[in-house]
């Protein structure tokens, strides 16, 4: 997968993918004006706000409604705007504990890095899943996997044009990724939860793991999804990733990495793939009053 990265930023990019930033706790990866503003997020009354999954996992509802998806680069072209139907998302990604309980419960193989002690802390997302391994899961926990669609905006957190699911700017107070800083001290994954939440009460959702989606992956997917409930091409060779993980393939605090974790961005890999970079989290099956 770090060469599908390394060549998606030169596309994007050019060839100056590993150009270094200045030796400071803060990027701003802004690249154009666009809307600084935020959503009112309102809440049907009909419906709890919070619930709590099979798996004991809670869960917590995005209301319907449209939102801008995209940034007008590359495979995240054009920005459109999407409507979604509500729908409930866990709130942190799935962890060690979680899976051992669908493992006991099924019979379900370990994951990859299942026996590592630098991956398998009971509060630390689970790594080393395949995208089988994710969908699994969620069929046993009466969920599913997001969207790629209901992914963005849920890491949206309701504001709207910002790159990261808390502004324009990203620190190592902000988000668990390549090395350590401020309140990041985890060189690999970290617990669930170690960072602020979204708007959307949401962790994780910028770095610690790329999270597995249900959509199969078109970089000109965008130019004819429609408007309402997307759910991706039909079939494909490739799998969604989202969110970036703790490890950016880069020793510097480099702009074209970092660019992993912007919210609109969009990575894939093989589904058959278990890398120690690779999680998920998972949505309801359905909302109903």
């Amino acid at each position: 997968m770090a060469n599908i990265l390394k060549k998606v930023a030169s596309r994007i990019f050019g060839e100056k993918t590993n150009v270094s930033q200045p030796t400071t706790t803060q990027l701003d990866v802004s690249t154009a004006s666009s809307p600084q503003s935020e959503t009112v997020i309102v809440y049907p009354p009909n419906l709890p706000k919070q619930i709590t999954g099979k798996d004991g996992a809670p869960m917590v509802l995005i209301p319907a409604g449209e939102f801008e998806m995209g940034s007008g680069h590359y495979d995240k072209e054009p920005i459109h705007t999407v409507y979604l139907d509500a729908f409930y998302i866990d709130i942190y990604e799935v962890t060690n504990a979680q899976y051992k309980k669908f493992m006991d419960a099924m019979g379900y193989k370990a994951p990859n890095y299942w026996n590592d002690s630098k991956f398998n802390a009971p509060n630390h997302p689970v790594v080393g899943v395949s995208w089988d391994d994710a969908s699994a899961y969620a069929k046993w926990a009466g969920k599913r996997l997001l969207t790629e669609a209901e992914w963005e905006k849920s890491a949206r957190g309701g504001l709207v044009g910002k790159k990261f699911p808390w502004g324009d700017t990203i620190t190592h107070n902000d988000a668990n990724f390549s090395g350590t800083g401020g309140k990041d001290k985890w060189e690999l994954t970290s617990p669930v939860g170690s960072f602020a939440p979204n708007g959307y009460g949401l962790y994780d959702m910028a770095g610690n793991v790329w999270e597995w989606c249900a959509d199969w992956y078109d970089s000109k997917y965008y130019a004819i999804s429609p408007k309402s409930n997307p759910k991706g091409p039909g079939s494909g060779t490739y799998k969604v990733l989202r969110g970036g993980s703790w490890c950016l393939y880069d020793d510097s605090f480099s702009y074209y990495f970092v660019y992993y974790l912007c919210t609109a961005y969009r990575n894939y890999d093989d589904p058959s793939d278990g890398l120690k970079t690779l999680g998920f989290r998972c949505a309801g099956l359905s909302v109903t009053p």
